[in-house]
């Protein structure tokens, strides 16, 4: 009797023990490197959205491991990547915070750049493509500053050149901005407006190729008032920079 006593024991603290393991956490021994190796094949297959999940799991729970600074810097491409641009630059300002003199600082200041582009492309797509002129840009603004922090601060880094043609192409749509509303003004009659928006244009955004469209506003607004010497000014520049316009 004694011994069958002890048996029903025995059994009975061997059940309890298997029905206590929890059985949603199959992979609680994993190490660290291999939690994150898995969740990296799956950033590099492209699967954003699950690779955030598997990151921030493993950030959460080695939250200051010698892979944690590699893990943030992949959740801010993968949070870019999957087109959540709030958590990306939040994720981006944190860790500049917290990692003043990183060795790969140039590369988040780039991915600080990019997701702000991103979140005026954002603003953009959701208002149903229709390109307005009096759309914000401030994130577009913030986009060509991060460029330029990164290249003044770095300038040997291999994102530099890339930067660089990035800012081309912001002040381009910038100027093109300007453009638009200066074609506002011109169609109400304020041709002092359209003027100064397009001297703005030849003034800051030089290098754009917008500038020679910038100077014909200029022109036409001068001779709409009546401002007959910058309005021949004005039309010696155009023809000096662009010899082959024959808009007037």
């Amino acid at each position: 009797m004694k011994a069958n006593f002890l048996l029903i024991s025995m059994l009975a603290l061997t059940l309890t023990a298997c029905a206590g393991k929890p059985k949603d956490v199959p992979n609680s021994t994993q190490t660290a490197q291999t939690m994150y190796q898995q969740a990296k094949e799956v950033l590099d297959k492209g699967l954003y959205n699950r690779a955030i999940e598997m990151l921030s799991a493993v950030e959460n729970r080695y939250p200051f491991g010698p892979l944690a600074r590699q893990i943030q810097l992949d959740l801010i491409y993968a949070y870019y990547k999957a087109g959540d641009v709030q958590k990306a630059l939040a994720s981006i300002d944190r860790f500049i915070r917290l990692n003043p003199n990183h060795p790969e600082l140039d590369y988040v200041y780039y991915m600080r750049g990019l997701s702000n582009l991103q979140a005026d492309e954002n603003a953009l797509h959701d208002a149903m493509g229709i390109n307005r002129a009096d759309r914000d840009l401030a994130s577009t603004r913030q986009a060509f500053d991060d460029f330029k922090i990164m290249i003044s601060s770095f300038p040997q880094s291999k994102y530099a050149a890339e930067a660089k043609k990035r800012m081309l192409s912001i002040k381009d749509t910038l100027a093109q901005h300007e453009l638009l509303i200066a074609d506002y003004y011109m169609r109400r009659g304020a041709y002092l407006a359209a003027a100064n928006r397009g001297k703005y244009i030849v003034e800051f955004y030089r290098d754009s190729v917008l500038v020679e469209q910038a100077l014909e506003v200029m022109v036409e607004s001068y001779d709409k008032l009546g401002l007959t010497k910058l309005k021949e000014d004005t039309y010696q520049v155009l023809k000096l920079n662009f010899p082959q316009n024959n808009t007037f």
